[in-house]
């Protein structure tokens, strides 16, 4: 027998497969081959007939076992290409309801040249017109496809059932179609709408502040933000629908070194230069925050290294706290001095009484 075609493979399922598996795999099968994915490919419109045509057998039960009965007879030795080959009737094949049974009787398959003829006869999809020969029976019904007959006889599947099944096939093609047409909408929504991200780099006050940022993004357009307050490296802040098709942008942030403050943590550390006058005497020296210039009342005689802690001017925990501001003292010496300063230094000299190496142990 010509052209027979193993639907199990065409769909790739094994014979046991159950009618979900079939399913699923027609409609991976169906959303790569569908023409509309495919346009112009000829190729792919034959293979898209094809599983078509498996899937119409192996999702009805009936048709399956039918199918199933038939793979096994063929694959008997010598059936494949000969002509004449004798195989028994099935009666209840063609799904016609008034089908007479005789099991005893013989089917010469050379009458039908192929697969398709075969198949298009078994399962009423469309006329065959067929040759009766001399050994034929003498009486032919149109009720029964199988019987044989003396004279030239045209069979016509019973056109209510045909329609039947044509329109059961149709409205599942449609379903399918219709599946397809909406996953592929939902992919390319999925596809369309697409979240971004973009890098922010800010210098430590406009972190601390916030307010309104214009960011040009990679494809070309530009956003005003209203930045929150408090930001610090590492955070990420969400836009809603600022991505692509819909999509959400996603902002990194980069807080730039600043050249006076250090963070660490939520304290602020600085180092506040002081004249050996001022480290002496002590008193208020003016040191910058990140709310401007506030005053600080040094105690006399702070050393160099020595931390100093400013309460609630560090950065915004988040939480509505704030840390604290750290001031590293170094006192340093100048290497030049005026005239008037180097005699004041030396009298200095003449009456200080602090001899820091009076005590040596050497």
């Amino acid at each position: 027998m010509q052209n027979f075609r193993n639907y199990y493979q065409i769909l790739g399922v094994p014979r046991d497969a159950t009618a979900d598996e079939i399913k699923k795999a027609y409609r991976r099968l169906a959303r790569q081959l569908h023409p509309d994915v495919n346009p112009g490919d000829k190729s792919a419109e034959d293979n898209f007939k094809d599983i078509n045509e498996a899937y119409d057998i192996l999702s009805d039960i009936e048709k399956r076992a039918q199918y199933d009965q038939f793979s096994k007879f063929w694959k008997q030795k010598g059936f494949q290409g000969k002509q004449g080959v004798k195989l028994p009737n099935f009666a209840t094949w063609g799904n016609n309801k008034n089908s007479r049974k005789k099991p005893a009787e013989d089917i010469d398959f050379s009458d039908y040249s192929d697969f398709n003829k075969f198949l298009d006869q078994v399962l009423g999809r469309r006329r065959e017109v067929r040759m009766a020969t001399a050994n034929d029976a003498p009486r032919v019904s149109a009720s029964e496809p199988w019987s044989t007959g003396s004279k030239k006889t045209s069979y016509v599947a019973n056109s209510r059932e045909d329609r039947r099944d044509l329109d059961d096939r149709e409205i599942r093609r449609e379903t399918v179609d219709r599946e397809m047409r909406r996953e592929s909408r939902e992919m390319d929504d999925r596809e369309i709408r697409q979240d971004i991200d973009a890098r922010l780099t800010l210098p430590l006050e406009r972190a601390y502040s916030g307010g309104t940022e214009r960011i040009r993004l990679d494809d070309g357009r530009w956003i005003e933000v209203n930045m929150p307050g408090a930001m610090v490296s590492g955070q990420q802040i969400r836009l809603r629908n600022q991505g692509i098709g819909g999509g959400d942008l996603y902002l990194k942030i980069t807080v730039s070194p600043h050249p006076f403050f250090r963070l660490e943590m939520s304290d602020i550390c600085c180092e506040l230069l002081l004249t050996p006058c001022e480290a002496v005497l002590g008193g208020d020296v003016e040191v910058p925050t990140l709310d401007g210039p506030v005053k600080m009342k040094l105690p006399p005689g702070v050393t160099s290294g020595k931390r100093l802690r400013m309460a609630n001017k560090g950065y915004p925990t988040g939480n509505g706290d704030r840390g604290d501001q750290l001031v590293e003292i170094q006192v340093l010496i100048p290497k030049e001095i005026s005239d008037e300063e180097r005699e004041l230094y030396e009298k200095l000299r003449q009456i200080e009484t602090f001899k820091p190496r009076q005590d040596l142990s050497v």
